[in-house]
């Protein structure tokens, strides 16, 4: 019977809305508007055209309380003179027509400050809402702050998701055949143990879970209310179930939360992929690395052999040999020796790519390497009738000796193949403010401007003729490991100049 009664009298819905409004209003007015014309003067009924005035207050603006004033003063004064012409009007029934009038207009007054402070009330805790709303998805956009892959997705969003609604339970699961799966994540109210809420890891779904309701979205509720599920699109996999177990924020909250969740997933799956392709990435370049080592190491072994073997038969050791056949073995020789420079090269390359320059460091004297450098390569600079100018300054640095050799070795070996017959070499070798500086300088063709930024790049050397590119690149490498740089410049002599820079002072940086 109450239920009854309840749906029979249920409360009006507030505000009202115009024609629901105008038409109480307006009714009101003219019954009394009616019961004053009927009745006389003296029974002051037109104080009661206030009511329609008042019930304006549940309208919707400020318009229907100005209007219906503006009526109840009019039905009123309508209301004076029919009594005044049918009753006659005394002193008494004119103080009540004014009293009547003020009630009328003191009550339209009263109404529409009313309606102004409701306004006010209204916005306020319109702005405390939009802004507690704004704080709390703010809130949740920090805790999914971060590159994440899909599995710490998850995670972090069942936890974020408990600290914005403030539920008791959510988790958060990917739906595979009505059974939750991994990616899985559950988050429990601060207080409650593992022991208060069973997992549904691995488990059958109810269909109320599965089953959205006809316009319901992505966001419904379940069970009467108790819990709200969510729907999380995933393009390539099952999609993602959120169960979210008594809420404290209302619905559209989480609509909003779930929203903003959809792209972070989506940037998620993403992010995975580019894992995966680094990854596969990464193990491609080591198995490179790898075939490149184990190439040039096995190369160095039959290249040493046939090395020794011919210049065993240049020695005599297998009798005389024609000049043809000597000369022969000469040629084959100087190919045996740059086919291991490469090989020594690309070991040294893969060392430095995989990040492998464990080698012991020690005191090194830079000019003493700089002197031995230059004595292997006297054939070749006295084949060219070069001349070499040389200051070198002693200097000592922290550094690994064979990497630092490799380096001058490169730059000067370079200096010589470019150097035009009969040219001029000059190498220096100074220390000042803490650090050393060795240069090398020829008079050869130089590097063209636009080729300069590769200079120093692998396998991009000066240009044609300039071999593999290797040897520049590894100097690089080998400066940086040690704390240095190399730079390459053209001087105002049309001369190339290269500059090796090391530190001196203090334990080198290793660069990888």
């Amino acid at each position: 019977m109450r239920e009854f009664l309840r749906l029979l009298f249920a409360p009006p819905k507030l505000p009202l809305g115009d024609s629901t409004l105008w038409g109480v209003c307006l009714s009101a007015l003219a019954v009394v508007l009616l019961i004053d014309l009927l009745t006389p003067a003296s029974l002051v009924v037109g104080t009661l055209l206030t009511v329609p005035i008042a019930l304006a207050a549940l309208g919707t603006s400020r318009r229907p309380v100005v209007i219906l004033t503006l009526l109840g003063v009019a039905a009123s004064l309508l209301a004076a003179v029919e009594n005044a012409l049918e009753d006659g009007f005394s002193n008494a029934d004119l103080s009540n027509r004014v009293v009547s009038l003020l009630a009328i207009l003191l009550v339209g007054g009263l109404t529409l400050r009313s309606r102004d402070a409701s306004e006010r009330a209204l916005q306020n805790a319109e702005d405390e809402r939009q802004l507690r709303r704004e704080r709390l998805l703010r809130r949740l956009a920090e805790d999914m702050g971060g590159p994440l892959g899909q599995a710490e997705f998850v995670s972090r969003a069942a936890a974020a998701l408990q600290h914005l609604t403030g539920a008791l339970s959510v988790e958060v699961g990917a739906v595979e055949k009505a059974i939750l799966r991994h990616p899985y994540a559950l988050t429990l109210a601060p207080g409650l143990k593992a022991d208060d809420h069973r997992s549904r890891l691995d488990t059958r779904l109810p269909l109320e879970y599965l089953a959205q309701p006809v316009g319901a979205g992505d966001v419904w509720a379940a069970e009467g209310g108790a819990f709200v599920l969510a729907r999380l699109r995933r393009s390539e996999d099952s999609d993602l179930l959120l169960i979210l177990h008594r809420p404290e924020t209302p619905l559209a909250l989480t609509v909003e939360a779930v929203s903003a969740l959809q792209p972070l997933l989506e940037r998620t799956a993403l992010l995975d992929d580019l894992r995966v392709q680094r990854e596969q990435v990464s193990e491609r370049g080591e198995l490179l690395r790898d075939l490149v080592y184990a190439f040039s190491h096995d190369l160095r072994t039959p290249l040493l052999a046939n090395a020794m073997n011919m210049e065993a038969a240049m020695r005599g050791a297998y009798g005389p040999l024609p000049e043809a056949y000597r000369a022969t073995l000469g040629n084959g020789l100087e190919s045996n020796a740059t086919l291991l420079a490469l090989a020594e090269k690309l070991l040294l390359v893969t060392k430095y790519e995989s990040g492998e320059t464990d080698d012991e460091m020690d005191d090194v004297n830079l000019r003493a390497l700089a002197q031995s450098v230059l004595e292997d390569l006297r054939p070749r600079i006295e084949a060219s009738r070069l001349t070499v100018e040389r200051d070198l300054r002693a200097v000592r640095l922290w550094g690994r000796p064979h990497d630092l050799r490799r380096a001058i070795q490169n730059l000067l070996d370079n200096a010589v193949k470019f150097s035009p017959p009969g040219t001029t070499l000059r190498l220096s070798l100074t220390e000042e403010d803490g650090e050393a500086t060795l240069s090398v300088q020829d008079e050869g063709p130089g590097v063209s401007s636009a080729r300069q930024p590769q200079l120093f790049q692998r396998f991009r050397g000066g240009g044609a003729g300039s071999g593999t590119g290797l040897g520049l690149y590894l100097t690089r490498r080998i400066a940086e490991a040690h704390g240095g740089s190399v730079r390459y410049t053209r001087t105002g002599q049309n001369r190339s100049l290269f500059t090796l820079t090391l530190p001196v002072t203090g334990e080198t940086p290793h660069v990888g």
